[in-house]
Parts: structure tokens; sequence; C-alpha cells
């Protein structure tokens, strides 16, 4: 019981970093654009497609492969915010409804392409570790590492980068950022490339560990919108918090119970914290 507990709280710190990539990004799209993106999932996928793509058709080795589907999606990202954001950049309602219109899109086109079945994607590390009394895959444990060193570098950008000190300005305040000299043009594809970059990221890793489709967005969409609320709306240590609390529910309920039974918890476990702080476990209430 006890090696299946650690094993468990193991392998839910490993989902839970991967909740908190695909969480950041989306608060950071929140944050600069305030739009909820319903195409982040989708980005994932591109990320995943990307990875796929690059690792078993051109041979590419994995981190190469990951850091091409960052720049690819961030790419599309930025076309995606010139193109079809722009016009509803202070349209919050109609931007939502254009995001549903871009997964869309995304989605279809990822049908077309690479057809409904899954793929399987190669191996990033054989063999296995030793944790304690928990054994994980070193794929696993080299996904864990990959996610760490992500956010690292994105704390550093945001923390010791001019870019991304006018980046977090502008996730707080677009109007007091634009009067401290802020370009809004910029930051606006700036966010989103970088938020669904992240999401890109999340789907790369996630892609050796699982199958790839053109229908796996769906659920990471659905974690990080929780996430988002449960940690608080626009607090990235709260999404921190809450990405860790969520992975490690649901790898012990699933362990224990069953998959249904953890999908049940989790729910209860964001109504119930809602109830008791309405902005989440490290948000600010509004005055």
């Amino acid at each position: 019981m006890s090696n299946l507990l650690v094993q468990a709280l193991v392998n839910g710190v490993i989902i839970g970093l991967l909740y908190l990539l695909m969480a950041v990004g989306f608060t950071l799209v929140f944050g600069v654009m305030r739009i909820v993106n319903f195409a982040h999932g989708q980005f994932y996928m591109v990320g995943a497609f990307a990875t796929y793509v690059l690792m078993a058709h051109w041979e590419w080795p994995f981190l190469a492969a990951m850091l091409g589907a960052f720049v690819v999606t961030a790419a599309v990202g930025w076309v995606v915010e010139w193109v079809v954001l722009k016009p509803f950049r202070h349209d919050e309602l109609n931007g939502m409804i254009a995001t549903i219109g871009v997964a869309m899109i995304l989605q279809s086109a990822a049908l077309l392409v690479f057809g409904p079945d899954s793929q399987i994607m190669p191996q990033v590390a054989e063999g296995v570790f030793r944790l304690g009394s928990a054994i994980v895959p070193a794929s696993r444990l080299y996904v864990a590492v990959c996610s760490v060193i992500i956010l690292a570098c994105l704390y550093v950008f945001l923390i010791h980068t001019r870019q991304g000190k006018a980046l977090r300005a502008a996730v707080q305040d677009m109007e007091i950022a634009m009067a401290q000299g802020v370009r809004a043009k910029f930051m606006y594809p700036l966010g989103f490339s970088i938020g669904v970059g992240l999401a890109a990221i999340a789907g790369a890793l996630m892609a050796p560990l699982f199958s790839v489709s053109p229908f796996i967005g769906s659920t990471p969409l659905l974690k990080a919108f929780i996430v988002v609320i449960l940690g608080g709306l626009g607090s990235i240590p709260g999404a921190a918090l809450a990405s860790l609390l969520l992975g490690i529910i649901e790898s012990v309920a699933s362990s224990f119970i069953s998959n249904s039974v953890a999908e049940i918890l989790i729910f209860v476990l964001v109504m119930g914290i809602l109830v008791v702080r309405p902005a989440g476990l490290l948000g600010k209430a509004e005055a």
C-alpha cells in the first residue's frame, strides 16, 4: 500500500508539472488579452503533432523537436492573434467566440492531414529509475526534468528581461503599463504566442507518454481551466499550487479507486474551495 501511494504521488507531481505548463500559458493569454482562449487545447495538440512529425519522420532528437514545436506553434499563435484576434482586442465576448473558431479550424486541419487514428510517439528515454520505493520510467522522469527547466526559463524571462517585465506589467494592468511606455500592440501577440507556445511544449512533453491524435486537446484545456480557477485567476503561484494538488489527487484517486471517482473528487474539490475562497487559493478578491 505504501509503495503504491509513493508511486501515485510521484506520478501526480509529474502530471501536475504538465498541467502547470498549460495553466501558465492559459493565464498569460487571459492576463494580456482578457479572453478565455478556447483554442488552447488545440495548440497543445499542434505542439504534440509537431513533435511527432519532427521525431518520427525527420528523426530529430526529442529536445530539438520540442524546441521546434514551440517555435512553430508560437509563430502560428502570433499569426492567429494578428490576423484573427486583433479586431477583438477590446471585445472580450467576440474574442472568445473567435477562439472557438480557431479551435475548430486547427482540429479539422489535423484531421485532414493526419486522420482520426492515434499516432504513437517514439520513446524519449528507456529504462527505469528508483526514487525511494517508487519506480519511475525514465521517460516520465525525463519529462518532469524538462518541465522544471522550461518553467525555470520562463521565470528568468519574466523576472529578469525587459520584455518579460513589460509582459508582467501588461498582465497586471494593460492601461497602467501603456502609461509607463509599454507597447500594447507588441504585448498582445507576444503574450498570446508565448502562452500557446507553452501549451505546445506541454503537448510535446505529454506526447511520448500517451498517443497523439486530433482530439487530445479537450482534456488538457479543461484541466488548465480548472487549475487557473482553483489557483486564482491571474495568479501564477496559485496555478503552481493548484496544478500539483490536482495532479496528486487525480493520480492517487485513480490508483486506489477509479478514474471516474478521481474526476468527481476534482470537481468536488474545486467547488468546495471556491465556496470558502471565491477568488481561488492565492487569488486576490476584487475590491
